[in-house]
């Protein structure tokens, strides 16, 4: 099979599909890689580290588009991108489709087999190629939130990890998955006051368990989100619905009443955001401020750390890249129920429900489960 990288052109989006590791081991099963010159430049590999293993390189996205059986990225196509789709072909990356019917009504039409990485699962019911984005995204929430809590950046001036005979500040997060708890580790770590706000009670346990009393565990409900984020310095959004847009927890009156100065970071946004507030922004403009809080809805954060980004998502997308292009598509769809997660678009299928629940009416969409769409 031939595997094509082409070089990520979202805004300050540095991250790249493969590595040179990762493209060696296409290359040793006997599979040809594709790599748009320059691919690589911004997490630290040269187009000389790609030829150094076999890869060859080429001058244009098109040409790389045009050649490949498998296009391997990060980040979801660009509309241009999707153009340059063609049908059979196969596009393995992130899609975020539910809150994007521009990218969903092109990916259908392409007639592309489009595997998101955010819908893979595995045998312990989480998302492993999400998992280490959300790892990069719950830790840089804290760091973005304490930079733009300083007064100069429109916050209020609070430090996270307060000082002797000074107060700490107030962290609250919404959501005790992956991102949350990883906000929590970073945020303790400064020596916040933190609270996780969740609706699984075995998960609140864990965490209990897990921070030793460090953090306040809390059931999340209406009344408590409006309670606590009153009160809160620092929100982070962590909430996920895989493959659905995020439900709206925190509303406009809920920002209204917030600290002025407050910071609120929405590591929900790639799924249309968790705040009622919330729009996309990019690492180039960060924040807007609405009601005297700062939002920070970076679409990409985890580009911001590029190269560390890049290391941990290549680790956990090269076994399900492997079985792709080793079997074909349907083959290693068929024989593994947790890659068939992944698949959101067959031929001009949609075959993930939060896909359809979210766009259906809007795009006259009807769901096809995968299984069923293959054959």
């Amino acid at each position: 099979m031939i595997i094509g990288v082409p070089k990520e052109v979202k805004n300050h989006e540095y991250r790249v599909g493969l590595t040179p590791a990762a493209a060696s081991e296409y290359i040793h099963h006997g599979h040809t890689v594709l790599v748009e010159t320059n691919a690589g430049d911004g997490v630290g590999f040269s187009d000389l580290d790609y030829k150094s293993i076999g890869a060859q390189i080429v001058g244009l996205a098109s040409d790389v588009f045009k050649q490949a059986d498998m296009i391997i990225k990060v980040k979801e196509p660009q509309p241009f991108e999707c153009e340059m789709l063609r049908p059979n072909q196969i596009l393995y990356t992130y899609l975020h489709l539910a809150p994007d019917p521009i990218q969903t009504e092109l990916l259908v039409k392409s007639k592309t087999i489009c595997i998101a990485y955010e819908t893979v699962t595995d045998n312990a019911g989480t998302l492993p190629l999400l998992a280490p984005m959300s790892e990069v995204a719950g830790r840089m929430a804290i760091q973005a939130g304490a930079h733009y809590l300083e007064k100069a950046q429109g916050g209020n001036g609070t430090l996270l990890g307060g000082v002797p005979g000074v107060a700490a500040g107030n962290v609250v997060i919404i959501g005790g998955g992956v991102v949350g708890s990883n906000a929590a580790k970073m945020a303790v770590g400064l020596g916040a006051e933190v609270t996780i706000l969740d609706r699984s009670l075995p998960r609140l346990r864990e965490l209990d368990d897990i921070f030793n009393g460090r953090v306040r565990t809390v059931y999340s409900t209406k009344d408590a989100i409006a309670q606590f984020s009153e009160q809160a310095d620092l929100v982070i959004g962590a909430v996920l619905i895989p493959g659905a847009a995020a439900p709206k927890l925190l509303t406009r009156s809920h920002i209204t009443n917030m600290k002025k100065g407050a910071v609120v970071v929405d590591v929900a946004i790639d799924q249309g955001g968790c705040f009622e507030t919330s729009k996309a922004t990019t690492h180039q403009s960060p924040i807007y401020i609405i009601d005297d809080v700062v939002h920070y809805c970076v679409a990409n954060m985890p580009g911001g750390v590029a190269r560390t980004s890049t290391l941990a998502l290549n680790n956990a997308t090269l076994p399900f890249g492997l079985a792709i292009a080793n079997k074909g598509a349907e083959q290693a769809l068929k024989d593994d129920e947790h890659l068939a997660n992944g698949l959101n678009v067959y031929k001009g299928l949609v075959t993930c429900k939060g896909v359809v629940d979210a766009l259906g009416k809007s795009l006259n969409l009807e769901y096809r489960p995968a299984l069923e769409a293959i054959n």
